[in-house]
């Protein structure tokens, strides 16, 4: 009786529900996983022109035109402009009713439009950093009326305004930027 050993029987995992774990495994990651979405450049686009009614009239004076080529250089009215110097360019442009009442400059800033076009092959980085320094010009010289009239910054003046209709600063630089078709380049 003593000498008889009974023989070990293998340790052996279950396999049976494994498929059934890594199924739930794989739905919870699912679940708690956020995805992060590209949502691009945020702008509010005006709405399609009507195609029977003819554009309106644009003075040449109050255009400003902006190049970006497939190099990365800005060209403002076909003139090289280094990417730090667009800011003080857009907003000497669209302010100069205030400022110099140059002649060759636009003759309000509710009139003043920067054109801004591109190349198909125009780096990306170089054209957001552009379109940046045009609206932080925007931002600029409505933080500058805004301290001036109400003695706040514009940011805490617009939350202030109960909606964007009653935004005086708003009305009185308005965001007119165009964003032109870029030229079609070589594929």
């Amino acid at each position: 009786m003593f000498g008889k050993k009974k023989g070990r029987r293998s340790a052996e995992i279950p396999s049976s529900s494994l498929a059934d774990i890594a199924f739930l495994l794989l739905v919870f990651f699912l679940v708690v996983t956020t995805i992060d979405v590209d949502t691009g450049i945020g702008l509010v686009l005006p709405p399609p022109p009507d195609d029977t009614e003819p554009p309106p009239p644009i003075r040449e004076r109050n255009l400003l035109k902006i190049l970006v080529n497939s190099q990365g250089l800005v060209l403002i009215n076909e003139r090289p402009t280094a990417i730090t110097d667009v800011r003080q360019r857009v907003a000497d442009f669209v302010d100069n009713a205030n400022r110099a009442n140059d002649e060759n400059l636009s003759v309000s800033p509710q009139t003043a439009i920067v054109s801004i076009k591109t190349d198909r092959q125009t780096p990306y980085d170089i054209y957001i950093n552009m379109l940046d320094e045009v609206r932080g010009a925007y931002a600029e010289l409505r933080d500058a009326a805004s301290m001036a009239q109400f003695g706040m910054n514009y940011e805490r003046y617009r939350n202030s305004v109960p909606s964007t209709s009653d935004d005086q600063i708003r009305q009185q630089y308005p965001m007119n930027v165009s964003l032109a078709e870029p030229d079609p380049g070589t594929q």
